[in-house]
């Protein structure tokens, strides 16, 4: 099916896409750089998508144990992939959730940026906007997450932060949904 590609330059919308959070798992987590500002980020961007009807995967790498229950406990009616490939299209159930929700951008967060994050978004770029949430993503190095932001650049991603993607996706304030999110972004 062709994609709808945004034009460069234009803001993401709610309804274009999918909030894709990786790997966040208890027996990774506490070795990856920035840990706590990366987890308390996903978890921002998780209670958003529930307040934007943005629709959300999670992925869980094997062996590296669940999703960190703070990160869960927020997307509790999502079931997480189970995955060994590092590249998450390669990994048939989360190709088939992808195209079940039918949405051409992919909002990345998680962990490591240099291996799970870095090959899902250069696999995605051949046929969706990509968006990386750059406070969002880390790896256990800082130079592995600066070389893989980089990289991802370099191929198309639009690296983003957390409150440039919420403040995109409202558009303005005054709303019920703005108020919703203010705890989120003080």
């Amino acid at each position: 099916m062709a994609r709808k590609v945004q034009a460069a330059g234009s803001l993401v919308s709610r309804d274009d896409c999918v909030l894709i959070v990786i790997d966040v798992q208890e027996k990774l987590m506490p070795v990856i750089s920035g840990k706590k500002e990366v987890a308390e980020n996903v978890i921002r961007l998780a209670r958003f998508a529930g307040i934007a009807g943005i629709p959300v995967v999670i992925t869980e790498q094997e062996k590296l144990g669940p999703t960190l229950p703070e990160v869960k406990k927020e997307l509790a009616a999502v079931r997480p992939i189970p995955k060994v490939h590092f590249n998450c299209f390669s990994c048939k159930e989360f190709q088939d959730e992808i195209s079940r929700i039918d949405r051409p951008t992919l909002i990345l967060a998680g962990v490591e940026a240099h291996i799970c994050v870095l090959q899902t978004a250069l696999h995605g770029l051949g046929e969706y906007e990509v968006h990386v949430v750059s406070d969002a993503v880390s790896s256990r190095a800082p130079d592995n997450r600066k070389t893989a932001l980089e990289r991802m650049k370099q191929y198309g991603a639009t690296i983003t932060s957390t409150e440039m993607f919420i403040y995109e996706i409202l558009r303005k304030a005054g709303t019920d949904e703005f108020r919703a999110t203010l705890p989120l972004v003080k």
